[in-house]
């Protein structure tokens, strides 16, 4: 449970881009949301307007750069810079999902890394510090000049595992790629399950777009748990539950961090999969939501950084949980 204490002079704002997320944060820290303006002029450019005395202020500002991606990015910016010519104490943004953090490396010539872009963007903005939730891949923390912390799902996905009562003899952890095979041994690590790995003929495996031939390499289980970062379309996860189903698995499930939720999502919806957990990092319409959709909420481990921050504390407890 988060402790409230000495948090008179923390001021947490929102963009828009989560406002659900940011009022749970707030309320579990004891916080009012801080009072702005965030919309755009009639020419389309973003105006923000900060309605709260900052002046000497702990400020957070809580914004995914989810689609619409480069219009929160903007209004991520601009806020940023609202506040940091308001004359606050300090200013972290917490970021729970970073748009463009799949552009990280270049897969042919000529061809930008842009969440490095978004990351140079960000910084010129003025925070002192910056909190994600489950990157996409390590290295971008080093595309930063400022304190970074990665925060992790491990908490969650033990617990929504454990709710399962799934053993490590009769469960198994799916990579969906091999850049995900490390974060499928990290969790898998915690519960003394098996890993295996889901591998993809796509020609980029950045993008999840279409349909996918997939081969599984290693042992499989009667239940299989596919670890990902996102779902973007969820093709990925369609593809592989035949094959899994093929090779004998009963039971496939699917857990990732970032529910991007591209397209209707009926593909998924249809498919076998029995369950699809993913946290609220990122605003879920209820167009897009199904009977097989767990939502498990980020907050308390964002009010619980929120205040480690505030108090000079470390945040490798909740980090590395």
């Amino acid at each position: 449970e988060t402790r409230v204490r000495h948090m008179n002079s923390v001021k947490i704002f929102t963009a828009g881009s989560n406002d659900n997320l940011a009022q749970h944060i707030c309320s579990l820290l004891g916080r009012p949301l801080g009072k702005a303006t965030v919309d755009k002029y009639a020419d389309g450019e973003t105006r923000v307007e900060i309605h709260d005395n900052v002046r000497g202020s702990d400020c957070f500002v809580v914004q995914s750069t989810c689609p619409p991606v480069n219009d929160n990015i903007m209004q991520l910016l601009v806020l940023i810079d609202a506040l940091r010519r308001s004359s606050p104490k300090r200013i972290t943004a917490v970021v729970p999902y970073f748009g463009y953090s799949r552009q990280d490396r270049k897969h042919a010539p000529r061809e930008p890394i842009t969440a490095k872009l978004v990351a140079d963007l960000i910084e010129v903005a003025g925070p002192e510090r910056i909190v994600f939730f489950d990157l996409h891949s390590d290295q971008i923390q080093g595309f930063f000049n400022l304190p970074v912390d990665n925060m992790l799902p491990d908490t969650l996905f033990i617990q929504w595992v454990q709710e399962k009562n799934m053993v490590p003899g009769n469960t198994v952890i799916l990579a969906p790629d091999v850049g995900g095979a490390r974060r499928a041994r990290r969790v898998a690590d915690h519960l003394g399950f098996r890993i295996a790995l889901l591998e993809s003929n796509r020609n980029n495996a950045e993008v999840d777009d279409g349909e996918t031939e997939v081969v599984v390499v290693g042992e499989l289980a009667e239940n299989a748990i596919i670890v990902d970062d996102m779902i973007d379309t969820g093709s990925r996860v369609v593809s592989a539950i035949s094959v899994l189903q093929q090779r004998g698995v009963k039971n496939v499930f699917a857990f990732a961090s970032h529910a991007v939720f591209s397209g209707d999502m009926r593909a998924l919806q249809n498919s076998d999969v029995k369950e699809v957990a993913v946290t609220d990092t990122i605003s879920i319409p209820e167009a897009k939501k199904f009977p097989k959709l767990r939502i498990l909420s980020v907050a308390p481990l964002f009010a619980e950084a929120v205040r480690r921050i505030h108090n000079e504390e470390p945040l490798d407890h909740i980090i590395f949980s």
